[in-house]
């Protein structure tokens, strides 16, 4: 780790970012410890903290970059060696926290093992095959639920299409009935009329018969008398 910091060899800003990357450090320090006793998932948040902090120690890492150069000459020769101490730290535990990212067999537990002909490694194979096959079934599933649901609607449109074929017969059957229906309206008027005119005839001729009858019988009777 880097010595402590003599207030009278930088600003006192450069001060600040040294005394807040030492607390991150000390931080980052004993998060890597922990990782190093963890596995599974604990282990993958524990990791996932540890470059959370290392990139906020990157980050004041840059700020005391910046800072520095604000420094005089004659006192930021000193300022420089313990910049470089700090980056060399930050590097080293980077470092670790890479190795301990890679440790594919503390990260996965026991399912993980570099023997691909294990047993294990082999039920995982097929667990994973296993999974694929239900996963190609459920997707065959749905793609012959789309094919039925598009004939279904093809065969919804082609009922349409017949319902309303019908409905137009329909519509035009009723229409001739209703044309029908004025033939024989205006027929039957026309047989009224006639029956009318033939009865009106039928009196007409019985009016005519009863007076010629009656006019015979007044001559005869005018004759003998």
């Amino acid at each position: 780790m880097s010595s402590p910091l003599d207030t009278d060899a930088g600003s006192e800003l450069f001060s600040s970012y040294e005394a807040e990357l030492k607390l991150v450090q000390a931080d980052l320090n004993q998060k890597l410890d922990q990782i190093s006793e963890l596995s599974g998932e604990p282990r993958k948040s524990a990791i996932r903290l540890a470059e959370r902090t290392l990139d906020e120690a990157n980050e004041l890492l840059g700020q005391m970059r910046i800072e520095k150069q604000n420094i005089p000459s004659a006192t930021r020769s000193k300022i420089n060696q313990r910049f470089r101490n700090f980056e060399s730290d930050i590097d080293g535990q980077k470092r670790k926290l890479k190795t301990l990212s890679d440790d594919r067999k503390a990260l996965f537990g026991n399912r993980y093992t570099d023997n691909p002909d294990s047993d294990q490694q082999l039920e995982q194979r097929q667990q994973l095959l296993s999974g694929t096959e239900r996963l190609d079934r459920s997707s065959q599933r749905l793609r012959d639920s789309q094919r039925i649901a598009n004939e279904t609607e093809g065969i919804g449109r082609d009922t349409l299409a017949d319902l309303q074929l019908q409905r137009e017969t329909i519509q035009h059957t009723r229409m001739n009935m209703l044309e029908s229906e004025g033939y024989v309206d205006r027929s039957v008027k026309t047989l009224r009329g006639m029956a009318r005119r033939m009865a009106t005839n039928r009196i007409i001729t019985v009016a005519i018969i009863t007076v010629l009858v009656l006019l015979i019988i007044a001559v005869i009777y005018s004759k003998f008398h």
